[in-house]
């Protein structure tokens, strides 16, 4: 990001404060439907599945829905993230997208799947899902695959992070009297963090679900977005967190799935 981004007079004492703050992030820009590879970054659609591993179900054994994949291999390297593999997003379609608000750690109605060795033969890849049943409550529509394009940016913390208090000072935009909402709105739309990505900073549409006892990153984030007829309640988002140590070591079996709406 440039430091030379034009900031309020008011902001400008707290400039290398508020760059200190930057997030490498990578961007997935959805493009048309379309159909794709098996192995291929994608939102919605079929995913990725070698004959022989079992398509991810629910607590109750019913499979699960396939929400988005990453490929690495196709995308410049953010670090710390894996730079080949695939990451796929799997959540259950009951009224609530699988989100467990009493445990948002349990893998039951949903599931986070990394393929660390990958194969582009569709003679070893499970290609005819006709055995998936018909879906209730998704926030995608079934069957139709969005492909990805990747564009690297960085990003600014957000007022609604929870380290935003410990950064920049409780009541930070007290300060500024007359002027608090004015500048308030400033920032705001300096750290806009809406969007599909992976890394950088999570978007809400109430509050973090993150704590001190939990410093998670974020992993992956699935915007509403009329474009891909994608609609989490009334215009909310959906975030996975993980901790920055699981992810350095490619394990994603604790992984906090969170949505919220408007």
């Amino acid at each position: 990001m440039d430091n030379g981004l034009l900031l309020l007079p008011e902001l400008e004492p707290f400039r290398e404060q508020i760059y200190a703050t930057q997030k490498s992030v990578m961007r997935l820009i959805p493009q048309p439907a379309a159909d794709t590879l098996p192995w291929q970054t994608k939102i919605g659609g079929h995913p990725y599945l070698p004959k022989g591993v079992d398509f991810p179900v629910n607590a109750e054994g019913q499979h699960l829905f396939f929400l988005a994949q990453i490929n690495f291999a196709e995308a410049p390297h953010l670090a710390p993230f894996p730079e080949s593999g695939i990451l796929q997003f799997f959540i259950s379609d009951d009224d609530f997208f699988g989100q467990n608000l009493d445990d948002p750690f349990a893998q039951q109605a949903f599931r986070v799947v990394y393929f660390a060795e990958i194969t582009e033969n569709p003679d070893a890849l499970i290609t005819d899902f006709s055995f998936l049943r018909a879906y209730q409550y998704l926030p995608l529509p079934a069957n139709t695959s969005f492909p990805i394009a990747f564009h690297p940016d960085v990003e600014l913390m957000p007022v609604e992070d929870w380290r935003f208090e410990g950064t920049f000072g409780t009541g930070f935009f007290e300060q500024f009297g007359d002027q608090e909402w004015e500048v308030y709105e400033e920032y705001v739309d300096l750290t806009l963090a809406e969007g599909h990505k992976y890394g950088g900073y999570p978007d809400f549409a109430q509050e973090d679900p993150r704590s001190p006892e939990n410093p998670l990153e974020l992993l992956f984030q699935l915007d509403s977005d009329e474009a891909i007829q994608c609609q989490w309640g009334d215009m909310g988002v959906a975030n996975f967190f993980i901790h920055p140590d699981a992810l350095a070591k490619c394990d994603f079996s604790r992984v906090l799935y969170n949505w919220d709406t408007c």
